[in-house]
């Protein structure tokens, strides 16, 4: 039984053009694209600086040509953020040709999101039909952690965009034209390496399982195609990784995360393998809860125990595993009904895509045993949307046999069930839902399951509610993402639950938010004219000082204090030439990349040596003018 068999969904308008669109298809696409601009703008501001790592960075870009190239958290280009630039690019341009502020940060972001939205649309409505597409397009636009992340300036917003854009260029390329498209796709994930390194790669295999199994042509011509495509990836993320190298490194910041001053380093070690194998500045990730230094690798904001059911446990089941169980049933079902389908039949060729994209970032996200921060899951957002609305439509399609609606009934029963036990997990928040999405789904399943195929006139009110019963959960979890605060480093989506994320880039002393909050301090650093106002190890306190007053601080370490840039010998140069007014002493020791070995230990204590302390508003701050 092959009952997917046939092209759905695609009607020649030359040949039909009263069929071709339907006249509800615009409208329902405009609103579905109102809807998430109104949900990922809304109330933006309250987000304040969101990350204020990156927002520094941000800033630092709107004041420097220089950091805006390289990323620098500081106007001063001491070091860089622990990633590749692109994504502060598009917000710090914005910053400049709208000043700098909340808003012209993160609407960019947000309208990401709106793109990525209309993409997943327009990649499922060409193989599946308008109703797949605007299921979708709707399922990505209410995820929970997709809400999040486009409502914020990570650079995962950028980063599913690239990924989004380069599967829209392969099932256009399944029309024809291939190469064309798949030299557009290998740019799109080349870009999208420049936003967040290697996890950019994780789609590169459904990307190329597809070029060789179903585009058009002899397998001399897809094997072209796939090079045109490795080479055009390669050319859009090297020449940024040979500008790095070849930049004078004494003329530009150093890249914050590396061992080596070395940006394709980071790929490859802290941010790269080592994310996924740990070391390399990661914590190690465990089976257990116990696992990585202080338990981190196994704590709910490092992604929890590694395992299978990693994406539907305490840390990243509310982010992203609402209607994952129901995108697998339907991957499993759609690709076993379109099992004896030609070799280019588009349907098949799309589950590949998506569902290998799918398949592929869960279990190396499942195991990944370094940082695996819960946020990360926005990248299996569109994916699950893609591999609904397509096997939704097409078994929908197949509802006058049984198989294809003991499939239906499956997944609707399994959202059912998951979702009551994920509205479990926070029982004091809207407690009726869980059992109105839970009794619901179960009667649902049971009319498809029993008669599916003879409701006539009540197709339309039946469908309505079996969308209903399995959006409901993350639609209700989406709203209140949107509605509540959910700022600093490690963000999470929907209500607040207790032992709840941890603030800007991690859990910060008392004493660097004392900093932050000093009247004093900030009227201090102000006043200087320095290429540094001051110094400090970490990006913590930096971040939000900079922040507020605009000034240029030395995050000594880059991130979390351990990088070993600068050297001593560099900050003594510094301070010698007048390039750094204070120095600001944090109330603990830093870890990172290099750990002890960093050069933050050695500078604090040279300091203290050789100035002496003031407290000024509560704050230890060395002024480097006055030597002993």
């Amino acid at each position: 039984m092959t009952v997917l068999a046939e092209r759905p969904g695609v009607v020649d308008p030359k040949e039909a053009p009263e069929l071709a669109r339907p006249r509800w298809v615009w409208p329902a696409l405009g609103l579905l694209l109102v809807v998430t601009a109104v949900l990922y703008l809304w109330g933006l501001s309250a987000a304040g600086w969101a990350n204020e790592y990156y927002a520094a960075a941000v800033q630092a870009g709107t004041q420097s040509w220089k950091a805006l190239l390289f990323g620098s958290i500081d106007a001063g280009n001491a070091i860089t953020v622990d990633k590749p630039p692109a994504a502060l690019w598009v917000m710090a341009l914005s910053g400049r040709i709208f000043g700098f502020g909340t808003l012209s940060m993160l609407v960019p972001q947000a309208l990401m999101g709106v793109a990525s939205v209309a993409l997943v649309y327009g990649a499922v409505r060409r193989v599946s039909g308008y109703g797949a597409g605007l299921l979708a397009g709707t399922v990505l636009a209410l995820t929970p952690v997709a809400a999040l992340m486009f409502r914020f300036n990570n650079p995962d917003a950028l980063l599913v965009l690239l990924m989004v854009v380069a599967g829209y260029c392969l099932i256009r390329a399944l029309d024809g034209k291939s190469t064309r498209w798949i030299a557009l796709a290998g740019v799109a994930i080349g870009f999208a390496f420049l936003a967040k390194l290697l996890q950019a790669l994780l789609v590169t295999p459904a990307l190329a399982l597809v070029v060789l199994v179903a585009v058009p042509g002899n397998v001399w011509q897809r094997l072209r195609d796939l090079a045109v495509g490795l080479v055009t990836m390669v050319v859009s993320a090297g020449w940024y990784l040979a500008l790095v190298s070849l930049w004078p490194s004494d003329s530009r910041p150093y890249i914050g995360g590396s061992t080596d001053n070395s940006l394709l380093q980071l790929a490859l070690g802290y941010n790269g393998l080592g994310r996924v194998f740990g070391g390399d500045g990661n914590p190690g990730g465990s089976s257990d809860s116990g696992g990585g230094p202080g338990g981190m690798g196994g704590s709910p904001m490092f992604g929890g125990s590694t395992g299978i059911t990693r994406m539907f446990g305490e840390s990243m089941g509310t982010e992203i595993s609402w209607l994952l169980p129901a995108a697998l049933i339907g991957l499993v079902a759609g690709l076993w009904f379109t099992r004896r389908t030609p070799r280019t039949d588009r349907t098949r060729a799309s589950l590949l895509l998506w569902g290998g994209w799918l398949v592929v970032t869960v279990v190396v996200f499942s195991f990944m045993k370094g940082i695996m921060h819960p946020y990360y899951t926005v990248a299996l957002a569109p994916a699950i949307g893609a591999v609904l609305g397509i096997s939704v439509r097409e078994l929908w399609r197949g509802k006058e046999f049984v198989g294809p609606r003991i499939a239906l009934a499956a997944m609707l029963v399994v959202t059912g069930v998951w979702n009551f036990i994920l509205l479990d997990r926070t029982p004091d928040w809207l407690p009726w839902l869980r059992w109105v999405v839970l009794i619901g789904s179960i009667l649902a399943s049971a009319v498809l399951l029993a008669g599916a195929h003879r409701l006539g006139r009540w197709t339309v009110v039946f469908a309505a509610a079996g969308l209903l019963f399995g959006l409901g959960a993350s639609a209700a979890y989406t709203v209140e993402t949107i509605a509540g605060d959910h700022g600093g480093g490690i963000p999470t989506s929907g209500p607040a639950r207790t032992g709840g994320g941890f603030g800007f880039g991690g859990p910060g002393g008392p004493g660097e938010q004392q900093a932050s909050d000093n009247a004093e301090l900030k009227d201090m650093l102000t006043d200087a004219d320095n290429r540094w106002a001051a110094a400090t190890v970490g990006s913590h306190t930096a971040g939000s000082l900079e922040l507020s007053t605009g000034t240029s601080i030395m995050s000594i370490g880059g991130f979390s204090g351990g990088d070993n840039s600068p050297t001593l010998e560099q900050f003594q140069s510094y301070v010698a030439s007048g390039q750094v007014r204070y120095f600001i002493a944090g109330d603990r020791h830093h870890g990172g990349p290099g750990g002890d070995s960093g050069a933050g230990i050695q500078i604090t204590e040279w300091v203290q040596q050789h100035f002496t302390a003031s407290d000024v508003g509560g704050t230890e701050v060395y002024d480097l003018s006055m030597p002993n």
